[in-house]
C-alpha cells in the first residue's frame, strides 16, 4: 500500500507582494478597484481597461491609447500588468507544443497546445504549481505542491499561447477553440481562481471562448465536485473525472485520494451534477498494464457507470521515470475498448499527443523532452 498522503498542503500561498495585477479581477472587481483608486474616472473606463487587458493583452499601460495619459500614469503607479515569462517552447513531432512558463516568484508551470483534427487548438491549462494530490501514475505528483495559481496566472497561460500562435501564423493564425483544465494541479482544489478564470476567458471582450468548449477535470475531490454541481458553472462547462480503477483497493493504491472519498462517494457526487444537454460526463481511465486493464475491470466499470450519461476516455499509460507502471500492449488496449463497447459504454482511446516532449497526459513534470523534440527558447515579451 502506498504511503502517500491523499491531499498535500501548499508550501506557500499565492504571492500578494507589490501592486495588484489588474488581470486578476473580473469586471465587477475591476470597476470597484477603479472606483477606489482612480478618482473621477468615468463609468466606461472599466470596460476600456477590460478590453485592453483581456482582448488585446497589453503588458504596458502606455499602450492604452484611448485612456487619458494622466489616468495611464496613475494606473502605472498603483497597479501591475505583469505577465508570465516564457521560459521555453517545446515542439513535438505531431505538432503539439509545450509552453514552460515562469511566475513572478520564480515557479515554473507547463501548458500544452494540441492541434485539433480540424483547424484550431485545444489548450491544456494548469491550475497549481505542482499538485496537491498524489496520483502515482502522474509525473506532476513528483513535484510536490508549491501553491495555487492566481487567476491572472491561469488566464495568461491562454494569452501567452494566443500570442505564440499570432506570432507564428500572422493574419491567418489558428485559434484556441477548446480549453481543458487537465494540466498541472487539481482544478477543483483551486476552485475560486479557476472559476474566475473561466469567467474571464469566456467574456466576449476577452478570449471569447465558448463555455461549452471548456472542461474541468477532477481526480475525485468530492466536496468540490458537490460544490460544482450546485454552481451555475456546471450547466455551462464540461466535467471529466479521473477514475482509473474499478475497485477501492486498486484506486487506493493508484490514487490515494480514494482513501478519503471512495468510488461510491465519488460516483454519488458525479450523479449530483446536473445533466448537460449537449455533453457527457467524461471518465478518464488510464490503462496500467496488469493493474486495471483486465476483462473483469471492464465488467466492473460497466456496472459502476452504466447508468450515468457518460463517455469513457481510455488513456494508455504514458511512461515516465516517476511511476512504477507500464503501458498495456496495443492488443490489450484494443480488447479493453471492444469489451467496453460490447457492454454498452461509449468508449474511445485517446491517442498520446506530444509524448516525445513530455507533454502527454500524466507527463507534465518540467522535463525537457526527448532529443527528437525541438526546443526553442523564447523570452520575448508579449505585445
Amino acid at each position: 500500500m502506498s504511503q502517500l498522503v491523499a491531499i498535500r498542503g501548499p508550501a506557500r500561498g499565492i504571492p500578494k507582494e507589490g501592486p495588484p495585477n489588474l488581470r486578476d479581477l473580473d469586471r465587477d472587481g475591476l470597476a470597484a478597484w477603479l472606483g477606489a483608486h482612480l478618482e473621477g474616472a468615468p463609468r466606461h473606463r472599466a470596460g476600456q481597461l477590460f478590453r485592453w487587458l483581456h482582448g488585446r493583452r497589453v503588458s504596458d499601460f502606455s499602450a492604452m491609447s484611448d485612456v487619458p495619459a494622466a489616468d495611464r500614469a496613475r494606473l502605472a503607479a498603483r497597479a501591475s500588468l505583469r505577465r508570465l515569462d516564457v521560459g521555453a517552447v517545446l515542439h513535438a513531432r505531431d505538432g503539439t507544443r509545450k509552453l514552460r512558463l515562469v511566475t513572478a516568484d520564480g515557479q515554473s508551470i507547463e501548458s500544452v497546445l494540441i492541434p485539433n483534427d480540424e483547424r484550431g487548438y485545444t489548450q491544456c491549462v494548469s491550475s497549481q504549481v505542482g499538485c496537491a494530490l498524489t496520483c502515482r501514475f502522474c509525473a506532476t505528483a513528483s513535484l510536490g505542491f508549491q501553491r495555487n495559481l492566481a487567476t491572472w496566472e491561469i488566464v495568461d497561460q491562454v494569452y501567452q499561447a494566443q500570442d505564440l500562435l499570432a506570432r507564428d501564423g500572422g493574419e491567418y493564425a489558428p485559434r484556441i477553440t477548446n480549453i481543458v483544465f487537465m494540466g498541472m494541479g487539481e482544478p477543483l482544489h483551486n476552485y475560486n481562481q479557476v472559476r474566475r478564470a473561466i469567467e474571464l476567458l469566456t467574456d466576449p471582450d476577452g478570449a471569447g471562448l465558448a463555455a461549452r468548449r471548456i472542461t474541468i477535470s477532477s481526480s475525485g475531490l468530492v466536496p468540490a465536485i458537490e460544490r460544482f454541481a450546485g454552481d451555475p458553472l456546471a450547466k455551462e462547462v464540461g466535467l471529466a473525472i479521473s477514475l482509473n480503477a474499478t475497485t477501492d483497493a486498486v484506486r487506493d493504491e493508484v490514487m490515494p485520494i480514494n482513501t478519503r472519498w471512495n468510488i461510491a462517494a465519488l460516483l454519488a457526487a458525479v450523479r449530483s451534477v446536473p445533466p448537460h444537454r449537449r455533453r457527457y460526463v467524461t471518465f478518464e481511465y488510464v490503462l496500467l498494464a496488469g493493474v486495471n486493464d483486465s476483462d473483469d475491470d471492464v465488467r466492473r466499470l460497466a456496472a459502476l457507470v452504466g447508468d450515468i450519461r457518460c463517455q469513457i476516455n481510455l488513456i494508455p499509460f504514458n511512461p515516465h521515470p516517476h511511476a512504477p507502471y507500464g503501458r498495456p500492449s496495443a492488443a490489450r488496449v484494443r480488447r479493453f475498448l471492444d469489451l467496453c463497447r460490447a457492454a454498452g459504454l461509449r468508449a474511445y482511446v485517446r491517442t498520446p499527443r506530444g509524448d516525445d516532449i513530455g507533454a502527454a497526459c500524466g507527463q507534465l513534470a518540467l522535463s525537457g523532452g526527448q532529443p527528437s523534440g525541438h526546443v526553442s527558447s523564447d523570452m520575448s515579451s508579449a505585445p
